[in-house]
Order: structure tokens, then sequence, then C-alpha cells
């Protein structure tokens, strides 16, 4: 059986769902994840519910349909969880170049403190989560997430915004996985200039999402 972990895994390395105007239903990947995700000519409800249930609560004429409100209120409450709003994916391959993995490592300092909002927030969906600071005021945070997929977050202070501080952590993220590896941003799509610190940092939009939460 396809996994959403196989999806992943596939796109990671450039192998998407065939684009069939369908819908993939497979198991929810943990007791924590529970999503549905759009990618171009396919859509993918990765949770447990029936393969009948799904079919009968969707427009199967309207692609987007999986992706709207009244399919995902449906499944909020078939699932007991919430939607944590909807999500452009964003993709990136481990930095290769040994002299730049290197430069950009050493301005990293690891970070520990287990209150602050954003490492909490992490640990919420994600494990083995790893946080770092910048002297210039940045802070990124990588872990495993959604299916085992290494994914990263970033906060930088109000006052080092605009100063191209988020691009580099976003592409510190890239030297903080293995080599060969890949890493995962999830982008509110209103949030343009996220979008663009991702962009010019390498990384590549190949699909949004809808999490749901407990």
């Amino acid at each position: 059986m396809t996994t959403l972990a196989d999806i992943l895994r596939g796109i990671e390395h450039g192998v998407f769902p065939d684009p069939d105007l369908t819908t993939s239903v497979v198991p929810a990947p943990s007791p924590r994840d529970t999503c549905v995700i759009g990618l171009t000519g396919h859509l993918v409800v990765a949770a447990d519910v029936p393969v009948e249930w799904v079919a009968s609560h969707l427009d199967l004429t309207d692609l987007a349909a999986p992706l709207n409100p009244p399919f995902l209120h449906a499944l909020e409450l078939f699932t007991g969880r919430e939607v944590n709003g909807i999500d452009a994916m964003l993709l990136a391959p481990a930095l290769v170049d040994e002299a730049e993995r290197a430069e950009l490592l050493a301005g990293l300092t690891p970070f520990g403190d287990e209150s602050h909002p954003r490492i909490r927030r992490a640990r919420r969906y994600r494990d083995e989560v790893r946080a770092f600071t910048t002297s210039d005021g940045g802070l990124v945070l990588t872990g495993l997430g959604l299916a085992g997929r290494r994914e990263v977050a970033l906060e930088v202070d109000a006052a080092a915004r605009g100063r191209g501080v988020g691009r580099g952590l976003a592409r510190a993220a890239r030297a903080l996985v293995p080599v060969g590896a890949h890493v995962w941003a999830q982008v509110t799509p209103g949030n343009a200039a996220s979008l663009r610190m991702f962009l010019a940092a390498g990384y590549v939009p190949v699909g949004s999402e809808a999490l749901l939460v407990r």
C-alpha cells in the first residue's frame, strides 16, 4: 500500500503522483499527523477514513474540493481534529558545497530554551527538534514533521527584518540536514515576504497542504 511517506520521498526525488485529476486516500502517517495535500493534477487525503466516506463527501468533478471548506470541515468532524491553516509546501535539497556548509554552520549557536514559544510550538508538530540562533537576531529550527520529513521553521527579531537574515536562516537549514537529504518549509500563501525569502534561498514550491491537528 502506498503511504504518505512514499509520496513525499518521491517528491523529494522529483517523482510526483500522476496528474490524473484524482484524489488518493492513504492512511494517516501517525497518530499525530492527518492532512490533505494538493499537488499538480492530484490530491492526497492522508487520514484514517474509509475511501467510501471520502468519495461520498467529494464533488468528483471539482479537483479543488478536498482543500475547500466543506470537505475539510466534514473531515474535522469525522476525525475530531481542526484544520491548522492551508500552507504552500516548499522544498530544497541539502547544500553540497562543503565550504558553504561549514561557513553557515559556524554562524549558528545551539539554543535550548524549552520555554521559547517557537520551540514549544515546534515540539507540538515535530520530533527531534533542534534550534539555533545567529548573532544577527535569527532563530532556525529543524525537526522531523509530517510523515518523517525534515522541516524548517524560522524567526527573525523585528529589529533585524529586511536585512536578509531570514534568507540566511533558510539557507542555513539546508546545511543542517545531511547531504543527499531534503528540507521542507510550510508557508501561509499570504505571507509574501516569507515566500520570497524561501524562494531566494533555493526552495521551490511543490504543492499545498492542510494539516489537521488535535
